[in-house]
Parts: C-alpha cells; structure tokens; sequence
C-alpha cells in the first residue's frame, strides 16, 4: 500500500519536473542590433537565472577607403566581419551583465599605393619623383580568434516579447602588417624604405582592441 507520504513526494516531483521542461518555453531569444562592429543577428539561450550563452555574426562588409598614410597616397579596401561566442552573468539578476567569450574575425585593411608616373612621393622622409611602376603595399589583418570581455543589458530570463539591449566591449588583440614592395629597384634608397615601413608598423601596432558599442532589440520566446 503507498504512503501518502510518497505520494505527495512523487507528485511535488512530477510537477518540479514539469515545470523544468517548461522553462524552454523562456529560454530561447533572438536579436539583432547595430554599431560597432556591424549589424548584427544571434541567437541566445538562458541556462539559468544569471547565466545566458549566445551566439551571434557582425557584419559592415567591405568598403573602399582612399586616403594618404606616411606622404603615400592609398586605395584602400576595409573588412569588417565576426563571429562571436558569448557566456553572460547576471551579477544581481536583474538585466545588468557581465559578458565574456571570444571572437572568430574576418577583419582586414588593404592598402594599394597609387604613384603615377611625375608624382612626387614622400617616402621615409624624401622626396621622389615617381615613373609610374613602383609599389608599396600593406596588408593589416586582425588576429582570426580573440577574447572578448564587455558589459550589457539584456537578455535575462524574463517574460516571452520584446526586449531591449546593449553591449559596451572590447575583442583583445593586435594587429599584424605585412609589406610588399619593389622600390628598391627603382631607386629608394633601402634606409628610407625601413622608415617608412616602420612608420606603418607602428601607427599598426596601436590597435590592441576591436571595440563593440552596439544597441538593438530581442524576442523571448
């Protein structure tokens, strides 16, 4: 004969197992936002009160960017692209967070010197005059995979419907810049060529960080 004791028992635990298999009801949310670095779209799911993983990809695609770096005129081509990996915790259980994760990026500046034949160029600090041939060309690419630590709101377990959200952060780490040229072959003298390359390399090796500042809204399911 069952108790009513172990009756009461297995029904408390019947319904605290329901209740766990309702929670996905709650636990899924899609987002989108926009800023820096993109628009973006992702997915997150809710583990437990203060913890909320997510995935999400950024994007601003690819545009062109002239200009003159170093007394070299440049046509440049900027891409800015990633995918993030995220685990947040909600310190006080509310909808502040701190956020940590990685980045997977696709990011990169290529700069292609454009030195028409009779054009004076400034290479390293002299004077030139150009003949229409020569090049110096710069590849900066971001590391493919880099740590993430920011804070936000959002994305806290909450009532199914729209959602506001926010992320203030940084991706560590540096650039890298590789060179290709031919002056030397058309009469740069090789210690002007080392300045101006090691000009490019230090005006790269200030980026340390990619920011994100990103603002956007998200559906709880």
């Amino acid at each position: 004969m069952t108790h009513p004791r172990s009756s009461l028992s297995a029904l408390a635990a019947a319904a605290t197992l329901a209740a766990v298999l309702h929670t996905p009801a709650r636990a899924g949310e899609a987002y989108g936002a926009v800023g820096i670095p993109g628009v973006m779209g992702g997915y997150a799911h809710t583990l437990t009160d203060r913890v909320v993983l997510r995935a999400d990809y950024a994007s601003l695609g690819s545009h062109n960017k002239d200009g003159n770096r170093e007394g070299i005129n440049y046509k440049g081509k900027l891409k800015l692209a990633r995918v993030g990996l995220f685990a947040d915790y909600f310190p006080a259980g509310g909808g502040f967070r701190l956020t940590g994760g990685l980045t997977v990026n696709d990011m990169s500046l290529k700069l292609r010197s454009n030195m028409p034949a009779g054009s004076i160029v400034n290479i390293g600090g002299t004077n030139y005059i150009a003949n229409g041939n020569e090049y110096l060309n710069a590849d900066v690419k971001v590391p493919k995979v880099t740590p993430y630590v920011g804070i936000g709101w959002g994305h806290h377990r909450r009532e199914p419907g729209w959602g506001f959200i926010a992320d203030v952060g940084v991706s560590i780490g540096k650039a890298k810049l590789d060179v290709d040229t031919n002056l030397a072959t058309y009469g740069v003298s090789q210690a002007d060529i080392d300045r101006e390359v090691q000009d490019l390399r230090d005006d790269v090796a200030k980026v340390r960080v990619i920011p994100q500042l990103s603002v956007g809204m998200s559906y709880r399911f």
